[in-house]
């Protein structure tokens, strides 16, 4: 994205940084990421969207440079291949999970993605990582319901505009509001319980919404599998917004998750990484997560 841009790839290196401090990273089973391919992007993005990354970004292959998508979003030359990478990783892992190599994943990909919508990048997401991954098990594994749990700070609009209507998936979400991308307030298609949270917001406030709104509805929905939107942004370290999380809540949010995927799911998460741009929360934050993915705490 650029010098001084917060989505960079000092993010990734502050998790593993945190993971070796943690001493939990020799207990984790690392994998590469593959490519996806064009035709894994288009179970959910237009030709369109998916022509005007790939030409930008290959037209800056070792030029330098790069090409702005959005205000807050630009790609360069070697974008289209994080990005396949990224998607890559959600869709490996889907598989994973549901031919039960491993109980569940963390996915510590960029660029993020629960802001692409079907036709269009922005908010520094190319493709909708997690979107993707959902509707490969929906459509390549024949699940019949599944859920997105979105605790990023900012509304997963791509991801409830790709799957609205479809009451296959059910998203339930919490967001600062108002707040970018400025949306969410109202739910789409009927098959989301978004839970917009007025500034300053604490873990008090999430947990009893959670608790009042997010796991009926999960409960009701029964789902085979469970994808996380794992955003981080919402602690209140980071100053890209104004709540107020810690790890404590991280630790809370993914029991409360773990618990819905044992109920219904066979245990089967798959968590990709959104936002979180204080690097010290970052880190903590993610450590937080993984360790009750792990079964550590």
């Amino acid at each position: 994205m650029g010098a001084g841009h917060p989505e960079s790839p000092a993010r990734l290196q502050a998790i593993e940084d945190q993971l070796i401090a943690s001493r939990i990273d020799q207990l984790l089973d690392y994998r590469s990421a593959p490519l996806a391919q064009e035709s894994d992007l288009a179970q959910v993005h237009g030709a369109a969207m998916i022509a005007l990354i790939k030409e930008h970004s290959l037209a800056l292959a070792g030029k330098g440079g790069r090409y702005p998508l959005d205000p807050d979003t630009s790609i360069n030359g070697y974008s289209w291949q994080a990005a396949l990478r990224a998607a890559g990783m959600a869709l490996a892992a889907t598989d994973a999970v549901l031919a039960g190599e491993i109980n569940n994943a963390f996915c510590a990909v960029r660029p993020p993605g629960h802001h692409a919508t079907s036709s269009a990048p922005m908010g520094f997401c190319l493709f909708n990582n997690i979107a993707l991954a959902a509707r490969h098990a929906l459509e390549a594994h024949g699940l019949e319901r599944v859920a997105i749990v979105d605790f990023d700070v900012h509304h997963g609009n791509g991801t409830e505009e790709i799957f609205a209507h479809d009451p296959r998936v059910l998203m339930v979400s919490f967001f600062q509001h108002p707040f970018y991308p400025f949306s969410g307030a109202e739910a789409e298609g009927g098959n989301a319980v978004n839970v917009p949270v007025p500034a300053y917001s604490d873990g008090k406030i999430v947990r009893q919404l959670v608790t009042e709104q997010w796991l009926p509805a999960l409960n009701a929905h029964r789902p085979q599998m469970i994808f996380v939107s794992a955003g981080f942004d919402a602690h209140r370290e980071d100053d890209m917004a104004q709540m107020g999380l810690v790890e404590a809540d991280y630790t809370w949010l993914t029991r409360q998750i773990m618990e819905v995927a044992a109920q219904h799911a066979q245990g089967r998460i798959v968590s990709c990484l959104e936002g979180g741009y204080n690097l010290s929360a970052l880190g903590r934050s993610v450590v937080a997560h993984m360790k009750v993915l792990a079964e550590l705490e």
